[in-house]
């Protein structure tokens, strides 16, 4: 079964299980609005609103928190989410990476792409502990998530689903995959 928070390291960033005590660095990061400003929470920056959205990671027990591998600095936050597993097949079935952000100063390229690469290698290893494919859920007017996304391979499909976020606005969420076949031959391989 698919360790939904492990410890994941390369030259540039360290991922490892979000904890109660990371509060204060990462609201210290989330308190941007610019970085919400094309998300449909747009304003999770605010403390409550924040406030919910951590303690709802730390409930879930699969978000991780992002740190500059360099420096050590709290720069973002990630999750594994909604694992679904095959029936009685090993190394089938899929998980949701999302929940995803990034202090300005880490966006550009590397530090997501490295996240992310990170993750999906992780998330589609070989069995019986990967999957076979990632989804990811990005509102439909997010572009710059949208487009993060098809530069590391992700393929919009025509799956969607309605999300009522705080507030009760329903928003459309369209959905990108990465399978494990892709993943080996893809941008991030």
């Amino acid at each position: 079964m698919l360790d939904r928070q492990p410890v994941l390291e390369d030259e540039h960033i360290r991922l490892r299980p979000l904890r109660a005590e990371d509060w204060d660095a990462l609201f210290a990061v989330a308190s941007d609005p610019l970085i919400w400003a094309q998300h449909p929470a747009h304003d999770r920056w605010r403390e409550p609103v924040f406030r919910a959205f951590f303690d709802d990671a730390l409930a879930n027990r699969g978000a991780l928190v992002a740190l500059d591998a360099r420096t050590g600095a709290v720069i973002g936050s990630t999750r594994f989410h909604g694992l679904e597993e095959a029936p009685n097949e090993a190394g089938g079935g899929s998980v949701e990476i999302g929940w995803t952000f990034l202090a300005r100063s880490h966006w550009g390229g590397t530090y997501n792409r490295e996240m992310k690469r990170l993750m999906l290698a992780h998330a589609l290893a070989p069995e019986p502990f990967g999957v076979a494919e990632v989804r990811f859920l990005v509102g439909e007017g997010n572009t710059r998530s949208r487009r993060a996304l098809e530069n590391i391979g992700a393929r919009l499909t025509d799956r969607h689903e309605e999300r009522i976020m705080a507030g009760g606005t329903i928003i459309s969420h369209l959905t990108y995959v990465i399978t494990r076949e892709s993943f080996a031959i893809g941008p991030l391989a």
